[in-house]
């Protein structure tokens, strides 16, 4: 079994901190990336998932870091925070 690499260590004086590994700071930002968008636009999650057709509950994950929203989502969520009309209007 590969072990992944660990990007920032546990703090020993901190009984509930924990390692995180490259894939989790990655799949956070990712996370933080969308739901900055989504708040950006002022709109809830439904609203997002509802105008974009991105089902609810897999924004949900994207945003609760459960899921990673792989590259074609990032990118598609990139455009939207830059041309949220023009993409509502193109998939309309």
């Amino acid at each position: 079994m590969k072990k992944e690499h660990i990007t920032l260590p546990a703090d020993p004086a901190d009984d509930e901190d924990f390692d995180v590994t490259a894939e989790a700071m990655d799949r956070s930002q990712r996370a933080r990336l969308i739901r900055k968008t989504r708040t950006g636009l002022g709109l809830s999650q439904s609203e997002f998932a509802s105008r974009f057709r991105v089902p609810v509950g897999t924004l949900r994950d994207w945003e609760q870091a459960r899921a990673t929203a792989p590259d074609f989502a990032i990118a598609y969520v990139r455009v939207i925070g830059q041309h949220p009309d023009m993409v509502a209007k193109a998939i309309a």
